[in-house]
């Protein structure tokens, strides 16, 4: 299982792309958010990852960082499937104000010809907390992570061979929410920025975090491995460096601060 990290930054980021990323075994995979563009596209293409191989998407919530690019997803897909050039059916998992706003925009902005797929071949697909989704042998256990800002959903994915992959959105993991991080193999957490730069960057005003709350969070949770995403860019020359040293020096696990278009290995 392979986790491709397409974007990294925050949402008013110039030096990156917003995040999203993919999880996949061969050629098929899961998409975990959109960013907020057209960019998507180029991000997908530069990682060699094809429309033709994307059956489900999983919106976390309706953030134009996120959902946006989903537009050009739809249509990139309902395209494929014009052209004789897609298999299958192609699914969008989000909950009711990500999919509010979503479908009719996709409606809106497409020509018939692509949204006369909409419900035959495209399903945009309402989902809940508690609810079990599959996937690529994975089991997605949906989770609210209760945002103050927004509805916003996580996941806990038990992988093909049993280790266990929680993402928690865009915002520090909320203590309710703790035993979906708990001794997770591989966390996905944001972290806005340093915490030595937290008068600079201000994340608490944000509901974000930094890259040592991350790690304090990820060693009282027994995590193996923490992946830190959703920053700034202004310090994006040293981001790989110092927001790796910051975790380290709290976080006992491996630190991953992936660039654009990184891969994992799971």
């Amino acid at each position: 299982m392979k986790l491709t990290i397409l974007g990294t930054g925050n949402a008013m980021v110039t030096q990156c792309y917003n995040t999203c990323f993919a999880l996949g075994e061969t050629e098929e995979f899961l998409l975990v958010d959109t960013g907020g563009g057209n960019g998507i596209l180029r991000q997908l293409a530069d990682a060699k990852l094809s429309f033709s191989h994307l059956h489900h998407l999983f919106l976390t919530h309706a953030h134009t960082d996120h959902l946006l690019g989903a537009v050009w997803v739809v249509r990139a897909i309902t395209e494929a499937i014009n052209k004789g050039k897609y298999e299958g059916d192609f699914t969008v998992w989000g909950h009711d104000t990500a999919l509010d706003i979503l479908e009719p925009l996709c409606r809106a902005l497409l020509p018939q010809k692509l949204g006369r797929h909409f419900g035959t071949r495209v399903h945009f697909c309402r989902i809940s907390p508690g609810e079990k989704l599959h996937c690529l042998g994975m089991e997605l256990t949906v989770f609210d992570i209760l945002s103050t800002k927004a509805q916003q959903y996580g996941f806990r994915a038990v992988l093909p061979d049993g280790k266990v992959l929680t993402c928690l959105g865009d915002e520090p993991c909320n203590e309710k929410c703790f035993d979906y991080a708990r001794h997770a193999d591989w966390l996905l957490t944001e972290a806005f920025c340093l915490y030595e730069d937290r008068e600079l960057f201000r994340p608490y005003e944000k509901h974000h975090s930094t890259a040592k709350d991350a790690g304090e969070m990820a060693q009282a949770l027994g995590v193996k491995n923490i992946v830190l995403y959703h920053t700034e860019d202004k310090t994006i020359a040293t981001r790989k460096q110092r927001y790796t040293a910051e975790a380290q020096a709290v976080f006992t696990g491996n630190v991953y601060v992936p660039d654009d278009l990184e891969v994992i290995e799971l």
